[in-house]
C-alpha cells in the first residue's frame, strides 16, 4: 500500500440472504490518509454495508479489506491491530447509559491500562467539542446535537487513526451542525486522523469531505473531489445526489431554449438567471433563504428553481424571463 493511503479493499462482495442487489459488489477503493472521504448513495445503495466492512464488523463474502498492510479480519475472529485504532460512531445512541455524566461516558473510551493522563486527555476532548461545560450532566439529560458530540469525543478519547461516522449529523440541529462539522475538520487537520463519513445531505458532503465515492446498487459509479463531481458529473444520479437540480427531458428542455442532443438534461438552480427577455416563466412560489430567495417558475407545464439575490423584487405571480448559462447533458444520444 502506498504511504498516504491507510485503508483500501480489493475487489470486496457482501450480499445478504443471498440477494445480489443487496449489500455491495466488487468494490475496490483506496482512502487517503488524513483526509475526510465521504460515501454516498441513495438509500440502500450499500453505503452502511461498506463502512462496516472496512470496520470489521462485517465480513465480505468475496475480496479483502487492508488497514495499511494488514488485512482486516471480522472482529468476532479476535481484535487486531486494525480494530484497535479505528472507532465507528453511528446515529444511535442506544448502547450508551443515559443516568451517567458525560465526563463519565467519555472515559469509557479510554484505553485500558495507564490512567494517569485521564483527566487530562478528557478535559482536552471536551474542550476540543466545546462540551466542558456540560461535564457533569447526565447523558440522557442532553440534547440531540450534545449527545453527537459526547459520542464523537468518546470515539476520539483514544487518538483513533480511522474515525469512521455514520449519518453523524441526522440528530443534530442545523443550528450546531456546521460548528460540528467544522470541528470535525479540524480535529483531522490537527490530530491527522482519517475520516471515512456516511451521509445523504448534499451541503454536508460538499462542505466537509476532500473526496467523494458514490455508490449506486452496490458499486462505484463514480469518485473524485468534491468540486469535480459537483461540477462535471458524469452521471445522472451523481447530479440529482449532489445538487438543487431540475431534470428535464430532451423535450422539456426545449421549453427552456435548451437544444439537448442526449435524453436527459439537469439544471443548476444557480446556472438559471433571471433576464429581461421574454417573461413568460410565471413566478409560483418565493421561498425566503435568508440574504436570497429561491424562486419556483413555472412554463408550458415545466418548474425550474432561480436563485435570486435582488429580494421582493419577483413576487409571486409576476412574469419573468430567464437565462441559462450553463446545463449537463446526460442518457442517450439522439437522432
Amino acid at each position: 500500500m502506498q504511504d498516504d493511503l491507510i485503508l483500501e479493499t480489493i475487489s470486496v462482495t457482501k450480499n445478504f440472504f443471498g440477494d445480489k442487489s443487496s449489500g455491495v459488489n466488487n468494490i475496490t477503493i483506496f482512502i487517503p490518509k488524513g483526509k475526510i472521504t465521504a460515501i454516498v448513495g441513495e438509500s440502500g445503495s450499500g453505503k452502511t454495508t461498506l463502512l462496516n466492512l472496512l470496520y470489521g464488523t462485517l465480513e465480505p463474502d468475496h475480496g479483502e479489506v487492508f488497514f495499511k498492510e494488514e488485512q482486516v479480519l471480522s472482529r468476532a475472529k479476535g481484535l487486531q491491530h486494525a480494530h484497535e485504532v479505528m472507532r465507528m460512531v453511528t446515529q444511535n445512541d442506544t448502547d450508551l447509559d443515559p443516568r451517567i455524566s458525560v465526563w463519565d461516558t467519555v472515559c469509557e473510551g479510554l484505553p485500558d491500562g495507564d490512567q494517569s493522563q485521564a483527566i487530562h486527555l478528557v478535559t482536552d476532548v471536551l474542550n476540543l467539542l466545546n462540551i466542558y461545560p456540560i461535564r457533569e450532566m447526565a447523558f440522557g439529560k442532553l440534547s440531540g446535537g450534545e449527545k453527537q458530540r459526547v459520542t464523537i469525543a468518546k470515539a476520539l478519547i483514544s487518538r483513533p487513526e480511522v474515525l469512521l461516522l455514520d449519518e453523524p449529523f441526522n440528530q443534530v440541529d442545523a443550528t450546531y451542525r456546521e460548528a460540528l462539522q467544522h470541528d470535525i475538520r479540524y480535529i483531522v487537520k490537527d490530530w491527522g486522523v482519517t475520516v471515512i463519513l456516511v451521509s445523504h445531505d448534499p451541503a454536508e458532503i460538499l462542505s466537509m469531505a476532500d473526496e467523494l465515492i458514490v455508490l449506486k446498487e452496490g458499486e462505484i459509479v463514480e469518485n473524485g473531489t468534491p468540486e469535480q463531481l459537483y461540477h462535471s458529473p458524469k452521471l445522472l444520479y451523481t447530479a440529482q445526489i449532489l445538487a438543487s437540480c431540475t431534470h428535464l427531458t430532451s423535450t422539456q428542455a426545449k421549453v427552456c431554449g435548451i437544444k439537448s442532443k442526449r435524453g436527459a438534461v439537469v439544471v443548476y438552480a444557480e446556472h438559471v438567471k433571471i433576464s429581461s427577455l421574454g417573461s413568460k416563466w410565471l413566478v409560483k412560489m418565493v421561498l425566503f433563504k435568508g440574504f436570497f430567495e429561491e424562486l419556483v417558475i413555472e412554463k408550458e407545464g415545466i418548474t425550474l428553481r432561480v436563485l435570486n439575490y435582488d429580494r421582493r423584487k419577483y413576487p409571486v405571480g409576476s412574469k419573468v424571463g430567464i437565462s441559462i448559462s450553463k446545463y449537463f447533458e446526460f442518457g442517450k444520444w439522439e437522432s
